[in-house]
């Protein structure tokens, strides 16, 4: 299986509540409050030890714009000024609630080193 729960393995897998799954940079999704959390070595939850997070609530295609958020995060991090990540009409309201629910709040997004 994995290596030890003192190393955690560099990608995670998340998984939406129709089954698709999405490789992720572990990294790459801390900025969500609650998936670091759930992958905190010192945490109780299974997601930790397995690095497997199952989303009952988001569907794929809401999770997938979600990990495209996550990769453009973590590629635009350090930068300034960052080029528009497009956002499908249709998924906005499921996106801003997904958003919530994973803790990707203003607050953890916008300050940058000075």
């Amino acid at each position: 299986m994995s290596s030890s729960s003192s190393s955690p393995g560099k990608y995670v897998t998340l998984v939406s509540s129709d089954g698709f799954e999405f490789v992720v940079l572990r990294e790459a999704t801390l900025v969500s409050s609650v998936i670091k959390g759930m992958l905190d070595p010192q945490s109780q939850f299974s997601e930790a030890r397995t690095g497997i997070c199952v989303f009952e609530e988001i569907n794929g295609m809401v999770l997938e714009k979600v990990v495209d958020y996550f990769q453009y995060w973590y590629k635009y991090r350090e930068y300034d000024e960052v080029p528009d990540l497009d956002i499908p009409i249709e998924l906005c309201l499921e996106l801003l609630m997904a958003a919530d629910y994973l803790g990707l709040d203003s607050k953890m997004i916008l300050p940058r080193p000075a």
